[in-house]
């Protein structure tokens, strides 16, 4: 397997102690003008190079204890450290209420999507939740939550994911047991830029594709819940923020992994957890600190998707977003390329050209085809820039 275009790696064999094998790395980095510019459709898997240079280091020899956090107990000091730093800060930059637990889960957003059901769905007699539909993630949610009580759509099916409903459009149940929505729909490309009314009923947020991406105020939810891998880390790790109150009321077939409960109280560790996501995600959340915390990160992210949104603008139709002004994401932009329906031979032309620049990752979800540029924070404006300028070189091309 070749070796990331980034990082010469020479490894030298220095010792072995039992099955712990212990190497020196030393790396060259290669310059800037090597590295790929992804774009990723789905996730990013690390944030920034800080981190990933970080967690190299530290990699067979965390903070001199002479192993790897991958080695690492679960129930050791060093990892009742790590789990703690990354708690305070993502309590510090979210300013989290202190009647807040956060938990650290595994299973992903899908997880989840049983998870809240499981916990929340019983909190009233009727056993009932409204979810508002507006993308792919939300009716995925609102399909597994039908399993577990009654799923009230709050609104007519929508014919295509381009829009949010009006909310004065909303039927909203007073005797639901909860809210459910998803703040950014990643394949279609629609972002919430308001956060839901619900007349005191229990609010629900699916945040995995924009968490951190913006400021958000916890205490208007009774919980919160994002994977890592769009904002703040890498894949195997799922943030839960939920109010106290809201604990203890599972269904009796709940999971005990997902009963919220028995991992509030065990700080996460009932079993074992995934501890290197959570050790990289406290990496993210220092480097996020360090860079301003979310409202810095909101303004880049203002800055990156207007970049692109305006060159669309601007095009005449050449390329066309299908999504409503008012509510497209700034975390995943979507369009189409030659015209509104899109043109295959021009898409895959453009994909091409982007390539052989060194951008990767633009295809649109297979769902809807066309391209997709994700700008999750990761994704600088420098980066930006450089899809912008290609943009408007394909344009000029073929007008």
């Amino acid at each position: 397997m070749p070796l990331s275009p980034w990082l010469k790696f020479d490894l030298h064999l220095t010792s072995c102690c039992s099955s712990n094998f212990l190497f020196q790395i030393s790396y060259e980095t290669c310059r800037p003008s090597s590295f790929l510019l992804v774009f990723l459709r789905d996730i990013i898997l690390c944030d920034v190079l800080q981190v990933l240079f970080q967690a190299q280091k530290e990699l067979l020899n965390y903070s001199g204890s002479g192993i790897s956090v991958l080695e690492m107990s679960h129930r050791s000091s060093d990892f009742n450290k790590i789990i703690n730093k990354t708690e305070n800060l993502l309590r510090e930059l979210l300013n989290i209420p202190d009647n807040y637990k956060v938990m650290f889960l595994q299973g992903g957003g899908s997880g989840q999507f049983s998870g809240v059901p499981l916990n929340l769905i019983g909190l009233k007699e009727d056993r009932c939740a409204d979810y508002i539909v507006t993308g792919t993630w939300s009716a995925k949610a609102a399909k597994e939550a039908e399993k577990y009580g009654k799923v009230n759509v709050v609104h007519p099916k929508l014919d295509s994911y381009t829009k949010i409903p009006d909310p004065s459009s909303w039927t909203l149940n007073p005797s639901a047991s909860y809210v459910y929505y998803c703040c950014n729909e990643t394949v279609h490309g629609v972002e919430y830029n308001f956060t839901p009314e619900t007349n005191g009923v229990v609010l629900v947020s699916d945040m995995s594709s924009n968490f951190l991406s913006r400021p958000v105020d916890v205490s208007k939810f009774g919980l919160i819940f994002a994977g890592a891998q769009k904002n703040v880390g890498c894949a195997g790790v799922t943030v839960v923020i939920v109010r106290e109150d809201l604990l203890g009321h599972a269904l009796k077939e709940c999971p005990i992994v997902l009963d919220y409960k028995v991992q509030a109280e065990m700080n996460s560790l009932y079993n074992t957890p995934p501890c290197f996501s959570i050790y990289i995600m406290g990496l993210v959340l220092e480097w996020i600190k360090n860079n301003g915390g979310s409202a810095a990160m909101e303004t880049l992210n203002k800055q990156k998707s207007a970049m692109i949104y305006d060159i669309i603008s601007a095009s005449n139709g050449f390329y066309a977003c299908p999504v409503e002004t008012a509510c497209r994401s700034r975390m995943n932009v979507p369009f189409r390329v030659g015209k509104k329906e899109g043109d295959d031979a021009l898409e895959k032309e453009f994909l091409e050209g982007a390539s052989k620049r060194g951008m990767i990752s633009l295809k649109g979800h297979r769902s809807v085809g066309g391209i997709r540029a994700s700008l999750y924070n990761a994704v600088t404006v420098e980066d930006t820039a450089a899809l912008a300028g290609y943009m408007r070189e394909f344009l000029k091309e073929h007008q």
